[in-house]
Order: structure tokens, then C-alpha cells, then sequence
């Protein structure tokens, strides 16, 4: 359990709107390299030469554990985009952030956990693995949200079905969640081409199933986010070209199992969620990018919603590209964090394409909020994972409530 060296960069950065009331501060950035092993104890290597116990892409997920400096980050499907049976898996890692300390982020690898289904059986991230008759038994996985429920369980949403699933802390999978059947495609398919129309006129877009995932701080809801609008809903044009804004976010409570529906509209079509995290039971930030790294790159924001107001559209199987059906209100959004304000040092030709964690960790020294975001390297040797600090002074988040996580003697 070696401990990382780390690129360190901190930027003293105020927001560019209105509702945010006090600075906020990029306190460091800690990347952890793209070669480096995991504590899987997996031997071998994949057929492009990837070791199995390659610690990379675990930049999609991030969740506090609600332990001391301890997060659950996920790896999501693998090298080279699905093509290989990469044994999926989590991480623990130790995060600590200390703005007065140089280095001022610490990060140390705890463990590594393998997931697999009910039967012990290890879901990996091959597109192949697939079970055509029954997709649920499916042992394909690919892992984008993950967060830490009151009783240490794990809920990890899978971007392939899309699915949503309850794990325990040995990495054994312990239930699904319900899934309305409208986010599936009528005809899933290994190869990606095949789950767009004409094939597929329904269900998510190939690649761009549930992608956040947030649980509200009583443990009681989940928040799950699609990356991109479904096919039904004014997604893709003729041509397969994407010109819907319209993001269905699922709602489920875990008391009784009931769901709902509410739209995220989207800056620009182009653009896609990739993580969202919960301030408290109304209040959320989400992150939207758009696919680009280095100086192509032009969107990379954290937005601060409200649902309170958002309409439940579950009843409606169809929802338009641009404009929503009278008397349907979308999720109220603000702008919360631009990371790509030149403020903060972060944009420019080595910006990475792929933020896609967000976790609020515990309380900074000071009393700040502590915000983490992590960007996904895909497994490349020669690209780090990176960790981003910012320190979120309590104004700004100033109806936060943190995760509530059961302590042992606490659980039934």
C-alpha cells in the first residue's frame, strides 16, 4: 500500500454568479498515475497488454463513506471501451485534505473489492457479456455512480441495462432496483450501432445509460441520472445526430419502491450528466460536460438544482427535443462551479475530457464544505487519475445536510 506523489496546483477562484455568496477555493489537485496497480491481486494482463490489477478508471464514481477520510471510488467497464472481460470492482482509497499542509491532498489506496452477482459469479465489463433472452442476468457491468447507504451497503448504477443495484461491503450483489422498462432498449445489443434506430426506437442511448447516481442524506432516496435524453424523448434526429435536451432523472424511494420521473433540461444537446450528488432531500449538484479534452474543451459545469418543483412525468412515454408539454415544469438549475474558469488554472491543452465524480466530504479544518471531483483516465498508463479539492465556504451550500451512515451498533 504504497503512498502516491501528487501534482499539486492551488488557486485562490471566486464564481461568476450572483447566488454564490463567498469565494471558493481550489485548494489542490492530486493525481494518482495512470500505471499505477490495484489490491485486487488479479494476475495477467488483458490482450492490449493491460495488467488486470490496473488501478485506472476509477475517476467515474466517488462517494464518502461517511468514515473519517475514507471514499468508495468505482472503476468503471474496463480498457478499451468494453472490449475486454474486465473483473469490475471499487475502491476504498484515503483522502485527506489539508489546506494549510503541503502537499495539501493525501491519498492512499486501502483496498480493492471484486463485484459479483448473487450467484458469486463476476460481472465484468465486456459489451459481449450479455444474456439476449434475459438482459437482467446479463453478467456485462459498467459501473458510474456509486454511493454509500446508512448501513454501509453499496447502490451502484450500471450505464449497460441501465440497472441500479444494492451491494454489501464484500462486493456481493444483494438486490436490484426497479427500473421503469422505457429506460431499457426493446432490443439490447453487444455491439453499440445495433441499440440505435432503427434498430431501437426506445430506451437509452448506447453508452448513455445511468450515469449519477445520489442518495438523499436520510438514506431514504435514490437520485439517478441518465446521461443523455431517451431515444423516445427527441433524442436523435434522422441521422442519429443528438438534438434533445430533455434528461430523465429517476427518483426512487427505497421505503416502498415507488418511483418518478423528473426532466433535467440540458445547456445544449451536446453536451451530458455525468454525476450528481445530494446537498440535501431537494437540493443537488450535477455535473454537465461536454466530450472534449485540451483546449476543444468549452463546457465542464456543476450545477446547483432544485426538484421541489419539477413536474413528475412518468405518465408521459414521450417528451419532445426542446420544448416541454404545457403545464410540465423542469428542475430548477443554477449555475454553481465553472471548472473551467480561467481563474482556476485547470483549462487549457492538458484539460482532461472525462470529469465525472463529484463527492461532498467531510468538513474542511476551517468549517468549509469540501467538495471533491474526480476525472476518469480511461486506463491509459500515460494519463492520471486526478483528484480536484474545493473548499465550499458554508454560504454556499447553506441547506447541506451531510450523509447520514449508521454506525454498527446502530444498524438492525
Amino acid at each position: 500500500m504504497g503512498r502516491f506523489r501528487f501534482l499539486l496546483s492551488g488557486v485562490l477562484v471566486l464564481t461568476a454568479w450572483a447566488s454564490v455568496q463567498a469565494e471558493i477555493k481550489l485548494v489542490g489537485s492530486a493525481t494518482i498515475p495512470g500505471d499505477a496497480l490495484d489490491l485486487s491481486g488479479l494476475k495477467g494482463t488483458f490482450n492490449d497488454g493491460t495488467p488486470v490489477n490496473r488501478l485506472g478508471g476509477l475517476g467515474s464514481a466517488i462517494a464518502y463513506t461517511g468514515r473519517d477520510h475514507l471514499y468508495l471510488l468505482a472503476s468503471d467497464r474496463g480498457p478499451l471501451d468494453g472490449a475486454t472481460d474486465y473483473p469490475c470492482r471499487v475502491h476504498l482509497l484515503e483522502i485527506v485534505v489539508q489546506p494549510d499542509q503541503q502537499p495539501p491532498i493525501a491519498v492512499q489506496l486501502r483496498a480493492t473489492v471484486l463485484l459479483k452477482n448473487e450467484a458469486g459469479q463476476p460481472l465484468v465489463g465486456s459489451l459481449t457479456a450479455i444474456d439476449a433472452e434475459k438482459p437482467e442476468r446479463s453478467l456485462r457491468f459498467d459501473p458510474e455512480g456509486v454511493r454509500v447507504g446508512p448501513r454501509g451497503t453499496w447502490f451502484i448504477s450500471d450505464e449497460y441495462g441501465p440497472y441500479l443495484y444494492e451491494f454489501d461491503a464484500q462486493g456481493n450483489r444483494l438486490r436490484s432496483l426497479p427500473i421503469p422498462k422505457r429506460f431499457q432498449p426493446f432490443k439490447p445489443s453487444s455491439r453499440p450501432d445495433q441499440e440505435l434506430p432503427p434498430h431501437n426506437l426506445t430506451g437509452r442511448q448506447p453508452n448513455r445509460g445511468l450515469e449519477g447516481l445520489a442518495l438523499t442524506p436520510d438514506g431514504r432516496k435514490l437520485l439517478a441520472a441518465l446521461q443523455s435524453p431517451l431515444i423516445q424523448d427527441g433524442a436523435l434526429d434522422a441521422n442519429n445526430k443528438r438534438v434533445g435536451i430533455h434528461v430523465r432523472f429517476l427518483e426512487i424511494d427505497l421505503t416502498d419502491g415507488k418511483t418518478r420521473e423528473l426532466v433535467y433540461p440540458l445547456e445544449n444537446p451536446s453536451l451530458g450528466i455525468s454525476e450528481i450528488v445530494a446537498v440535501n432531500d431537494h437540493e443537488f449538484l450535477v455535473l454537465e460536460r461536454d466530450g472534449k479534452a485540451g483546449a476543444s474543451a468549452q463546457f465542464k459545469k456543476i450545477f446547483r438544482i432544485d426538484i421541489r418543483e419539477a413536474s413528475d412525468v412518468s405518465s408521459i412515454e414521450r417528451l419532445p427535443s426542446t420544448t416541454l408539454p404545457n403545464g410540465v415544469k423542469a428542475i430548477r438549475k443554477e449555475l454553481f462551479l465553472d471548472l473551467l474558469d480561467p481563474r482556476f488554472g485547470l483549462a487549457g491543452e492538458s484539460t482532461p475530457e472525462k470529469h465525472e465524480g463529484l463527492a461532498l466530504g467531510p468538513d474542511l479544518p476551517d468549517g468549509r464544505r469540501l467538495l471533491l471531483v474526480t476525472v476518469d483516465n480511461d486506463f491509459v498508463a500515460s494519463v492520471p487519475t486526478i483528484i480536484h479539492a474545493f473548499a465550499v465556504d458554508r454560504s454556499d451550500l447553506p441547506n447541506y445536510e451531510p450523509q447520514r451512515i449508521l454506525r454498527p451498533a446502530e444498524r438492525p
